[in-house]
């Protein structure tokens, strides 16, 4: 990894001095001004003496640069500062922000829901949903619902009957070339009055699980499943955990779920489609 050196950098000494000093934190989102790296903070470190912040964009590709001056965060130049020892930090992911990075509004009440949807596949997919992006969905008042499965897609969204101010964004799973599921997409979109009120958009994986990355859960790669064999089922296994029953499942997801704190610990291809949907729902 290449660090960045701000010494050479183009700001006079009084100025730096009246930056807020904003302490880093972990899914934290981040400006560098030199090469206009934009990323989330997935770890700091101290190398050579000095601390070392890791910025990953949303492609999955990360950049270290060196704390201090040089940063922008929501626009405004900071200075980036060590980490809060933990046991004085605020409550909550990343301090006063929510678990998607946006800051937290102090007070906010949820809107009333708007006419407008998040369907997803299922009620793993939905609660992935929720706990990452739930505070700003409230603010916004857009409902996450599950659609368990996508067979019917296509009668659902006719049900819906999407429109101006009426509009639809859909999460599918295993969203790839050739697949059922982008044959179903096609199909849909295809039909009277969904384009540019629906928005279908999905990720690669087989399972909305896989989206968790895995250095979150301690392991360098999610397990292989054998062909033929529930997916889900098979990774208990290898997990070594129970699998046996519908309860046994829920359980595991809850387990996989608790180590997810913030939209850091999500894949980038799950993230960038998730924020795509909400801003297809949101912005006029």
């Amino acid at each position: 990894m290449q660090y960045q050196n701000w010494g050479a950098q183009d700001l006079t000494a009084p100025a730096r001095t009246q930056l807020p000093e904003v302490p880093v934190e972990r899914g934290m989102v981040l400006e560098e001004v030199q090469s206009g790296w934009v990323g989330a903070v997935t770890r700091v470190e101290k190398s050579g003496g000095m601390h070392v912040v890791a910025l990953e964009d949303r492609r999955g590709k990360s950049r270290s640069f060196r704390l201090g001056f040089g940063f922008l965060l929501e626009g405004q130049p900071i200075r980036l500062m060590p980490p809060v020892p933990k046991q004085t930090q605020a409550g909550g992911p990343a301090g006063g922000r929510t678990a998607s990075g946006s800051v937290r509004v102090a007070g906010q009440r949820a809107q009333v829901a708007k006419a407008s949807r998040i369907w997803v596949e299922g009620k793993h997919d939905a609660e992935l949903v929720e706990k990452v992006w739930g505070d700003d969905l409230r603010v916004e008042g857009i409902v996450v619902e599950p659609l368990h499965g996508i067979d019917d897609l296509a009668a659902a969204v006719a049900g819906f009957r999407p429109g101006p101010g009426r509009r639809l964004g859909v999460l599918v799973d295993h969203l790839v070339p050739d697949s059922k599921e982008s044959r179903i997409a096609d199909a849909v979109m295809a039909s009277p009055g969904a384009a540019g009120n629906v928005l279908i958009v999905g990720h690669p994986y087989v399972d909305v699980w896989q989206a968790i990355r895995p250095s979150v859960l301690g392991i360098e790669k999610w397990p292989e499943v054998p062909r033929g064999q529930d997916w889900k089922t098979g990774i208990l296994k290898a997990f070594g955990w129970p699998h046996a029953t519908k309860e046994d499942t829920g359980l595991g997801w809850q387990k996989l779920l608790g180590a997810v704190r913030t939209y850091a610990d999500l894949e980038a291809s799950l993230l960038g489609r998730v924020e795509e949907v909400i801003d297809f729902l949101t912005v006029p």
